[in-house]
């Protein structure tokens, strides 16, 4: 009897349709942005950073976007999808209400959505 249930348990395993199976798939460890903005001068087409303040909210979510230093970028919402609206802030510039902008995500991290925001001038 052992030996009849080892045979139908090789038969069996060995049915396994080995075309079918798909490689595995291989996530890093970092941690993706969801966000990634840019802010420009809307008349002299220049980066702004210093002084800038970007905000992203999805429903009760807040978080103030981190400049990376040395770059013209804004980062945030990491691994965080969602659906955000982008508040862009600077003295002497008229504030720029951007949305909404979707996160998704793929099989291993958030799918990182770019937006250049270009600020006006006071007047």
């Amino acid at each position: 009897m052992r030996k009849l249930l080892l045979l139908i348990s090789i038969i069996l395993l060995s049915c396994n349709d080995d075309d079918k199976t798909e490689d595995p798939v291989l996530c890093t460890l970092e941690a993706r942005p969801g966000l990634e903005i840019t802010v420009k001068d809307a008349m002299d087409d220049i980066f702004l950073v210093e002084g800038v303040e970007v905000v992203a909210t999805d429903n009760e979510y807040v978080e103030t976007l981190e400049n990376i230093i040395g770059t013209n970028v804004f980062v945030g919402a990491h691994e965080r999808k969602g659906t955000y609206t982008i508040v862009v802030n600077k003295t002497g510039y008229t504030t720029s209400t951007n949305g909404p902008i979707i996160v998704n995500e793929d099989i291993c991290h958030v799918i990182t959505e770019s937006l250049e925001v270009l600020l006006r001038k006071n007047q």
